[in-house]
């Protein structure tokens, strides 16, 4: 934007929102002007604060009318440049709409706004013997959860993102408001736009107000850490697993050199072979069965090592190993920067794929651990490399593209979970084939100007746009 138009919609903004909500300075637009992925810098023109879907509206209609480019910006957790501003224009950052509006605890449901963040939820719906299921790790906004449609490593038992949006408040390109679903647990009424909206990474609405599912917390908790000679070993100890029945809640594949890394930072004293971390819900006596009839199965995998953890302290520090490791290899490669690759595939295709990809890694010289959700067949390669290394930073392109074309020969996705952004679009045709033009469709439909988020996830159809 010129600095003369600049001025004038700023001008506008203030009118529609506060002075105080509205800012254009340099070190405001540098925090949104990345996420945390390798993806370059770009700055937004004007960022805004607003606290209502009334306001959000109130954007939207000034966007429209100046055909502004507008970027929904929660934390900035996102891996895939979602929220790099890669035309300008104006970022709306949700944290001042950051209630718990609503809890439902007899239809096991709560209301609240986008920049309510995961840990800040379950710390409210603790008091009513509940909690929000979906756990990719870091501690994100709930809206930023929907735009990605986010899992985690609690999906193989309850289910990812999509599967928890009972109603969502969404804010169109032209300022419409609209809900997409309502408060029962079942329709057969309309399009199924709860689907649509989630996973759409902000380009073709604005999400205000979300209703989820909840969960009654497990009466108990058992964890374990099981070590195997093999990659494979393990993956198909929880083919087994799964076929027989066992209720698993979390089931994660660590790779050695990842265990390596753990060790490092975690202070633990793994042994350092493939292992799986696993947990279980439910009531204490049908989980003694579940945990007995776990144990012979991966004993019948080859399982060297078995270690189970029921307290609280012991569980979390179980967990915390895990979930620090791409902090455990940030600290461990200073100068580095971190690429988190993330592939689904047929459980079938796992083992194979990890295998892929290891031999790729150390036949390109990077260095990486491998981790997986391998409940569901996702895993992520953490790669580590210096983006001021042009042959280094090729190496890491070349191997992203070898594991995401591995999986798409497979009938995988090119993301399981962290979107598409800008890293995994030139993807898309390939995943989707013609399907993609209907998605472009839908996209010039709803956003006929190209303005929310544009060049993320599904572009709109370049014939009648008008940019």
């Amino acid at each position: 934007m010129t600095e003369q138009n600049i001025t004038v919609v700023i001008e506008a903004l203030k009118a529609a929102l506060t002075e105080e909500q509205v800012t254009i300075n340099e070190t405001v637009r540098e925090l949104h002007g990345r996420d945390e992925s390798y993806h370059a810098l770009q700055l937004p023109d004007i960022v805004v604060f607003p606290e209502t879907a009334e306001q959000v509206s109130a954007i939207m209609k000034i966007s429209n009318q100046f055909h502004i480019p507008v970027i929904p910006f929660g934390l900035g957790s996102s891996l895939e440049g979602h929220v790099i501003p890669t035309e300008g224009g104006i970022t709306i950052d949700f944290s001042l709409m950051n209630k718990v509006l609503e809890i439902m605890g007899n239809d096991f449901l709560v209301k609240v706004q986008p920049g309510v963040t995961r840990l800040q939820l379950n710390k409210e719906l603790k008091k009513y013997g509940l909690f929000f299921s979906v756990d990719p790790g870091a501690d994100a906004t709930i809206g930023g959860m929907v735009a990605t449609n986010a899992s985690g490593t609690t999906s193989v038992k309850y289910g990812v993102m999509r599967d928890q949006i009972r109603d969502l408040e969404v804010v169109l390109a032209d300022g419409m408001v609209i809900h997409t679903g309502n408060l029962a647990a079942k329709s057969s009424s309309g399009l199924h736009l709860n689907g649509l909206f989630t996973g759409s990474e902000g380009t073709l609405g604005c999400f205000t107000e979300i209703t989820l599912r909840v969960y009654g917390i497990p009466e108990h908790v058992s964890a374990a850490r099981a070590c195997f000679s093999s990659v494979n070993d393990a993956v198909e100890a929880v083919v087994s697993i799964l076929q027989a029945g066992i209720p698993v809640a979390r089931v994660e594949l660590v790779d050695e050199p990842s265990i390596r890394q753990a060790n490092l930072y975690s202070e633990t004293d793994y042994q350092e072979k493939p292992t799986l971390f696993l947990e279980f819900h439910g009531n204490e006596a049908g989980l003694k069965q579940d945990v007995e009839f776990m144990k012979d199965i991966v004993e019948g995998h080859g399982c060297s090592e078995i270690q189970f953890e029921t307290d609280t302290a012991s569980r979390n520090k179980l967990w915390e190993a895990r979930h620090n490791l791409a902090y455990a290899f940030i600290h461990g490669y200073p100068g580095k920067k971190m690429m988190v690759t993330d592939v689904c595939l047929p459980i079938s295709e796992l083992a194979g794929a990890v295998a892929h990809a290891r031999e790729h890694l150390e036949s390109l010289g990077l260095i990486g651990g491998i981790v997986g959700h391998v409940g569901d067949g996702n895993f992520h390669v953490l790669l580590m490399m210096d983006l001021n290394n042009p042959e280094e930073t090729a190496k890491a392109a070349d191997f992203n593209e070898r594991i995401v074309l591995y999986a798409l020969e497979r009938g995988g996705t090119c993301t399981g979970e962290h979107g598409v952004g800008i890293g995994k679009q030139k993807y898309q045709r390939q995943e989707h084939g013609d399907a993609l033009l209907v998605m472009e469709k839908i996209k010039q439909a709803l956003d006929p100007h190209n303005l929310l988020n544009p060049n993320k996830n599904v572009k709109a159809a370049e014939k009648g746009v008008h940019l």
